[in-house]
């Protein structure tokens, strides 16, 4: 599915000059005594008017083909890195043409995982779409809050994003699984090591005693093929048994589902293989709240389901708050009751918070006391801590 702009070949801005062609009329020699001093008619006023705005449909029409021009230029997951803010990616939305087409198909296409794309679209059919049905591609992101180098996994948001040293200026951004909740992927700091392609997959001792169990005992070894869950491509990391890699079950992309490691599509994984560098720094991190500023001055958040193993001593909102409050200069005034709306319905969607994208407040809402929420976050904190001794 490709959405594409199409110009008519007689546009406004063509009839723009036409009309300014059809309003001057013949011309006829003047001297220029004549021509200064004779007053300027309604018709040439009209003509005139309908030039520069021809002129300007022409500029602005340029510099929109020129902006797509380059967008295209980049491959799937690239985009470049903002001159100001913090956003990258746009949101778009898509229509359905091909009636076998699936969401998860859909997703796939536009670089999406499977939970981005059932939260942007809740009442949309995950199996059936059907044709015609409009379908949001939640493609816009705030850089997560961390050093920008290297790799950077994000584990709640389901994202990998990566700044290649090599290419300044420019950010990767792909769909991941991460482990599920028993067998949850580790934060901290590690590095690439070893790169392997079509690598043999030894089962772990833990799965072959779950499929003993069931009387399906697994191989101690899966060689390379269409059943090795590792895909083509895997990329070892430093800490023991987890790995970047393919996968033979693309459609589990952007879901909870493996023993620890990191899938990504078997064309995303490809990609990210040939230009990785052995050595390379990954940050594995959980930020489930995310803020940043635009490049026009609006502040956003994002927010996505925390996993639940990380959550410990965290509290969300508090968390949430302290993060704005670092963004937000002193006189900025930020409706904290969005933030709170982001925190208790994460969604992935971009809340514009403060500036030109803001919705304005209505008049009868009344502004969230900071100096309240503080307190019942402070008497919820205090309850837990009691509870716990």
């Amino acid at each position: 599915m490709n959405t594409r702009k199409r110009f008519n070949l007689w546009g406004p801005t063509s009839l723009a000059v036409l009309l300014a062609a059809s309003l001057t009329g013949p011309a006829h020699a003047q001297p220029s005594s004549e021509q200064d001093d004779k007053p300027t008619s309604l018709s040439e006023e009209l003509a005139q008017e309908a030039v520069e705005e021809a002129t300007n449909e022409v500029t602005e029409a340029t510099a929109n083909a020129e902006d797509v021009a380059e967008k295209r230029e980049l491959p799937r997951g690239h985009f470049h890195l903002p001159e100001s803010g913090d956003i990258i990616g746009e949101h778009y939305t898509v229509v359905v043409d091909n009636p076998k087409d699936t969401l998860i198909d859909i997703a796939r296409r536009h670089n999406i995982g499977y939970e981005e794309m059932r939260m942007a679209n809740p009442d949309v059919s995950l199996w059936v779409p059907g044709e015609g049905t409009e379908v949001v591609i939640p493609a816009r992101y705030i850089l997560p809050p961390a050093a920008r180098e290297g790799v950077v996994v994000n584990l709640s948001e389901l994202r990998l994003y990566y700044y290649p040293a090599d290419n300044p200026g420019i950010v990767e951004t792909y769909p991941v699984s991460v482990g599920r909740e028993e067998f949850a992927t580790p934060i901290g700091i590690t590095r690439t090591t070893v790169k392997v392609k079509d690598p043999a997959w030894a089962p772990p001792a833990s799965m072959r005693r779950e499929a003993a169990a069931r009387g399906e005992p697994a191989p101690s070894i899966v060689p390379p093929g269409p059943n090795n869950p590792l895909g083509r491509h895997a990329i070892l990391l430093a800490m023991p048994s987890y790995l970047i890699h393919g996968t033979n079950r693309p459609e589990g992309v952007g879901m909870r589902v493996s023993r620890g490691c990191i899938r990504m599509y078997p064309e995303d994984i490809e990609s990210l293989y040939e230009r990785l560098p052995s050595g390379t720094k990954v940050n594995l991190m959980d930020a489930p709240f995310k803020a940043g500023w635009g490049a026009d001055g609006t502040l956003f958040v994002q927010s996505y389901p925390q996993l639940e193993e990380n959550v410990g001593d965290f509290e969300p909102l508090l968390n949430a708050i302290e993060r704005v409050s670092e963004l937000a200069a002193d006189q900025v005034e930020v409706d904290y009751a969005q933030v709170k709306l982001a925190v208790e319905n994460p969604d992935g969607r971009l809340v514009a918070l403060y500036g030109p994208q803001a919705p304005a407040p209505t008049p009868e809402e009344e502004p969230l006391q900071l100096d309240g929420l503080f307190e019942e976050i402070e008497l919820s904190t205090s309850t837990h801590t009691e509870k716990d001794a």
